[in-house]
């Protein structure tokens, strides 16, 4: 569940009745800082970016990247309808964390709430890639009343194959032998707020994170009751296209969207498609008219998500 195809050499592998209640002992507060934006989110200072206007729309990045890296090619034709919110998980981009304390899922989630809490929003479309993908359907399984809808993708409950496939791209030594080019973007993404070879801490530490997952029970997938969509790539080596099946039949109200001729990184590796799947789903499930402003197609393919 993780940003880690180094085939590509862009940027890089989770409520309550209203007001909802503050999870555990979650503290978050506004930063006055713009450009870049800060927040102060569950004793971290989450770095994140802005782009749209319309009810919020907060966007999880896959393990190793950031939310413009994975995201980027949706944002134009999202910013018409939403206002997008794109935070760095702790350890990556701008939000200082020492990976070598490990990542955890508890904690991930515990960020995404302070963050939601700290922004303000009553009420949010949660998207989550790979990493964020984990993450997002963890939220949603202790918040389902606070979301509109949920974008998992790339992400599965399983194992394996992610954490052996994890294991083998995540490895430092071998992206410093063979894959330099990698190894000098993720230098350049994590290393100026983090420190100096902060990147080479951070790829154990998503590999301990995949397998340290538990995967969640039926009971606890069936409390995630909002529209869900499930996008895989059917040539995803990470997550085989039966599990997404699996996830979006076990989730109450879910459909599936399998991307032809596509790997593990649907947003950037299919783009057009991808962000046609969002318009669609977004539309079918709006019933209060705030995603009016989403085009009809969005340019670059012709296939739409099924139930």
């Amino acid at each position: 569940m993780a940003t880690l195809v180094p085939g590509r050499r862009r940027a890089g592998v989770p409520p309550a009745p209203a007001p909802p209640p503050r999870p555990r002992t979650l503290s978050a507060v506004k930063s006055d800082a713009e450009a870049p934006r800060f927040l102060d989110a569950n004793g971290l200072r989450v770095g994140y970016d802005v782009v749209g206007t319309g009810p919020p729309l907060v966007l999880l990045h896959g393990a190793s990247s950031t939310g413009r890296e994975d995201f980027g090619a949706q944002l134009p034709t999202l910013g018409h309808a939403f206002t997008c919110y794109l935070p760095d998980a702790r350890g990556h981009g701008r939000t200082v964390y020492d990976t070598a304390n490990g990542l955890a899922l508890d904690d991930l989630v515990a960020d995404v709430a302070a963050f939601v809490d700290g922004l303000g929003f009553d009420a949010l479309d949660l998207v989550g890639f790979s990493m964020g993908g984990a993450t997002a359907l963890a939220y949603a399984m202790e918040h389902s009343a606070r979301l509109r809808s949920l974008v998992l993708v790339g992400t599965a409950t399983e194992r394996e194959p992610r954490t052996r496939v994890i294991r083998r791209l995540a490895d430092v030594g071998r992206i410093e032998h063979q894959d330099p080019a990698w190894a000098a973007a993720l230098a350049r993404r994590h290393d100026p707020a983090q420190g100096q070879g902060a990147w080479r801490r951070l790829m154990p530490a998503i590999v301990a994170f995949v397998a340290a997952q538990e995967p969640p029970t039926p009971a606890r997938l069936r409390q995630v009751e909002v529209p869900a969509l499930v996008v895989v790539g059917d040539r995803d080596p990470v997550v085989p296209v039966p599990q997404a099946l699996a996830l979006a039949r076990q989730l109450p109200d879910a459909r599936l969207f399998v991307v032809p001729a596509c790997g593990h990184e649907v947003p950037a590796e299919r783009p057009g498609l991808f962000t046609e799947a969002l318009t669609g789903f977004y539309r079918a499930v709006d019933t209060g008219g705030q995603r009016r402003h989403l085009p009809r197609r969005a340019v670059g393919g012709s296939t739409w998500p099924t139930s």
